[in-house]
């Protein structure tokens, strides 16, 4: 039997966290000892947790990440917030994009105010970036560190990273592009860069899809596109109120489109929809526990991104027997084959509404996507085998 830790941030609605609840989902706890670390007890996706693993109890200090610098403070941890002070401070005087670079100097600024855990593991896995804890407050034999995001498109501090990564016996990347964007920015830790991808549950996909919900897509008699994504900037939510406009503009009246999520763009999304004149056919649904009924309820998904490391929406989205058009972001070709089981348009939104357009007044080719996704098998928890190869050897 051997003693396995797992850690992440929380179980807030997003496509991580989901793909860490298939995982846990599928994991053998037969011949594994598994505890859960937290750094938050909070999100919709808690109450989605299998009774194994063990979940360790939420530590004060990590659970500050979570909160606001002031809440931070209140909270009693006067040390940690002024540590995130110090590295927003220093974050914002960085070129580039400053959120990533802000969360690796607050993890590092932070570490002396940190608890260890005291227990010993055979493995330790690190499954969302920045991974100072595994690497820094814990013990174990090996360490494993996950990738899910495509890092030729975000702007860390360089040297700070490479001397977390080293710490950690492999790293898991859930697409062979991502791995590929991973090394040229890393060579040196090309050795250490498997592929795993995501695992899928089909069975439990369909199951939750008949779930009965407040669905207004149900009475929607227009041709219906939908989205489940964090409202964000790299998910590319903007662009697909401006595509709509675009379609709109041309005269295609009878599309609508549903976006099942939330995020920090919410407002400037709100906003945009308003000034294209959308509001009766860009729909925000909101934060949804279970997004597949109302995926089921549409005639097309749509993944508009800018930049992915693998959309599990996608793979759930054909699982539902739906077609699939998603943005050429670096790894969308890891995702479908162009023209097989899915389409692949240009990330931009010109792009957008043109291939909404083709598959729209196309409706052999819908069927002909639609045919081919359902001869494919999107079960392969057999992808843990390689995990638990790493555990073993």
């Amino acid at each position: 039997m051997k003693n396995v830790l797992i850690a992440s941030f929380d179980m807030e609605v997003g496509g991580v966290e989901r793909s860490l609840v298939s995982l846990l989902n599928n994991f053998d706890y037969k011949n594994h000892q598994v505890d859960l670390m937290l750094y938050s007890h909070t999100g919709d996706f808690m109450s989605l947790l299998p009774k194994y693993p063990n979940l360790l109890k939420e530590l004060k200090a990590y659970k500050t990440f979570r909160m606001t610098i002031p809440e931070t403070i209140k909270s009693g941890k006067l040390l940690i917030g002024l540590a995130r002070l110090r590295a927003k401070y220093d974050a914002s005087k960085s070129n580039g994009e400053a959120g990533y670079k802000q969360m690796q100097y607050m993890w590092k600024y932070s570490l002396p105010f940190l608890p260890k855990i005291e227990k010993k593991y055979d493995i330790a896995i690190s499954y969302l970036w920045p991974h100072y804890f595994v690497a820094e407050k814990v013990q174990a034999r090996k360490k494993i560190a996950w990738i899910h995001t495509d890092f030729s498109t975000v702007d860390t501090d360089r040297k700070m990273d490479l001397q977390i990564w080293e710490k950690f016996d492999y790293i898991i990347s859930v697409s062979e592009e991502c791995r590929n964007a991973f090394i040229k920015k890393y060579p040196v830790l090309e050795n250490k860069v498997l592929v795993m991808e995501n695992i899928t549950s089909p069975d439990l996909v369909r199951s939750l899809a008949d779930e009965k919900v407040n669905n207004p897509m149900l009475q929607d008699s227009r041709f219906k596109l939908i989205t489940v994504a964090r409202l964000s900037h790299a998910k590319g939510i903007d662009n697909a109120v401006r595509a709509l406009k675009l379609l709109k503009d041309k005269g295609y009246h009878n599309i609508v489109w549903y976006v099942v999520g939330y995020g920090g763009d919410e407002e400037l999304i709100r906003t945009l929809i308003k000034e294209n004149d959308v509001s009766d056919s860009f729909i925000l649904l909101g934060k949804k526990l279970n997004p597949y009924p109302y995926m089921k309820a549409a005639d097309l998904y749509v993944q508009p991104s800018r930049y992915e490391g693998k959309a599990v929406t996608v793979g759930e989205a054909q699982i539902l027997g739906k077609p699939v058009l998603i943005t050429n972001y670096p790894t969308a070709k890891s995702q479908i084959k162009d023209g097989l089981d899915g389409i692949i348009c240009n990330v931009s939104v010109e792009g957008l509404a043109t291939g909404i357009e083709r598959l729209y007044c196309d409706n052999t080719l819908r069927s002909l996507l639609i045919i081919n996704i359902k001869y494919e098998n999107y079960s392969n928890s057999q992808e843990l085998d390689k995990l638990y190869e790493m555990i073993g050897s």
